[in-house]
């Protein structure tokens, strides 16, 4: 089942982002937290590509604003408009509500089948981190009947799955095995048809022995932060962009987009008005899938995770960033790009760097090198359009196991 907003045309969605990007862009700079937005006009920011000149929220920042506000850093109003608060590692404090869908996984499990008659084995945690109530809210936004399991006494819960008819799962990928070998121990027949996972990598060969056994596996990306970013349809090609937020693929370290189909970081603006995030930074990789999905719904792709954009490697001593690469890149108008190897010279940590130019001489950019990494290393010139578009800017050859 999809609903209007999941098969708009893109005419259709421009329009509607048009209206309610600057409405949230004007809430966020409504906040404390966001004084860097306060010099943009919220009324020019109607697409995606004006939304790229505002600057990246990273959760380094909001584990600092906290810190000195808490509970929210001023990124969200007061406590008491909440029902309830979570706390993520950093920690990092993450309003949320029950009701009304506030964290939009019940898009997801519309699109694995679940609804009402329902009974769902909610298995994600529920104790201080939020994904437990993400799910819940999403299956009460459906429908369905929950049972609130968390992780953990698998024989109970093997039980409980059988005498509850439970119909559905929801939990990381690879949990749901556990339950289901109990279940296979105990002599329990289970009827559990269809799952719901996240928060960990569904191998191809997990996903195929559930199917062996009658129960269709789908996938979704979400954070604590942002809820639901994206999520898989029956047709599994890609991740669907949820209707709630706006992702954009950008190098790490920058807040610059690249090209359909290359590899970059995940920044994530949501439309959700209680907490407004703009170019929220996941710190995750993915890239854009061509075209609409298959089953129909018209929203933008994206490959699904394939790895962080948080390169920091620590040479000689010294932290190097992907944002300091970022700034190598921007103090040359001839450069495009730029990637930094480490590798190990004898029992010596080695940098090289490549930059992507027409230039000549790899000698006139080690002054800046050394300005922004920090470092000395060796410079190679390559064509333009020769590095790889795979999202990486600091690559650690380093074999740790021989030291």
């Amino acid at each position: 089942m999809m609903d209007e907003l999941e098969t708009r045309s893109a005419e259709r969605r421009a329009a509607d982002l048009a209206r309610a990007l600057p409405e949230q862009v004007a809430r966020a700079q409504a906040l404390d937290g966001n004084g860097a937005l306060r010099g943009h006009s919220p009324r020019g920011v109607t697409d995606r590509a004006a939304l790229a000149a505002l600057p990246v929220l990273r959760k380094s920042d909001l584990v600092a604003a906290q810190t000195d506000a808490p509970p929210f850093g001023g990124y969200a109003g007061p406590l008491s408009g909440f029902s309830h608060v979570f706390q993520s590692p950093g920690p990092i404090y993450e309003p949320g509500r029950i009701d009304g869908d506030w964290f939009r996984l019940g898009r997801f499990l519309r699109a694995c089948g679940i609804g009402a008659g329902d009974v769902v084995q909610n298995c994600f945690g529920y104790h201080l981190t939020p994904a437990g109530m993400m799910f819940e809210s999403g299956a009460r936004a459906v429908g369905a009947t929950v049972l609130p399991a968390g992780t953990g006494q698998t024989e109970l819960q093997a039980r409980a799955a059988a005498q509850l008819g439970v119909t559905a799962y929801a939990g990381t990928p690879d949990y749901l095995k556990v339950i289901l070998e109990k279940a296979d121990e105990l002599g329990l027949a289970l009827g559990i048809t269809r799952a719901a996972v996240s928060g960990g990598a569904l191998f191809p060969s997990l996903r195929e022995s559930y199917a062996e056994r009658g129960i269709a596996c789908l996938q979704c990306y979400a954070t604590a932060d942002l809820g639901n970013i994206a999520y898989e349809s029956e047709a599994m090609e890609g991740l669907i962009v949820d209707e709630g937020v706006i992702v954009e693929i950008v190098t790490p370290g920058t807040g610059d987009p690249v090209p359909d189909g290359e590899v970059g970081e995940v920044i994530v603006t949501t439309l959700n008005p209680d907490y407004p995030l703009i170019r929220f930074a996941t710190g995750d990789l993915s890239a854009v899938l061509p075209g609409p999905s298959p089953c129909g719904r018209t929203n933008m792709r994206i490959k699904g995770w394939m790895g962080r954009a948080d390169q920091t490697a620590k040479i000689k001593g010294m932290f190097v960033r992907p944002e300091q690469v970022a700034d190598l890149i921007a103090r040359h108008a001839d450069v495009q790009r730029a990637r930094v190897t480490v590798t190990r010279d004898g029992d010596a940590d080695a940098m090289s760097v490549a930059l992507e130019t027409d230039a000549t001489d790899p000698h006139a950019y080690d002054a800046s090198i050394r300005e922004t990494l920090k470092l000395r290393g060796t410079v190679t010139l390559v064509a333009p359009g020769s590095l790889p578009r795979d999202g990486i800017v600091i690559e650690d050859k380093r074999d740790y196991e021989k030291g």
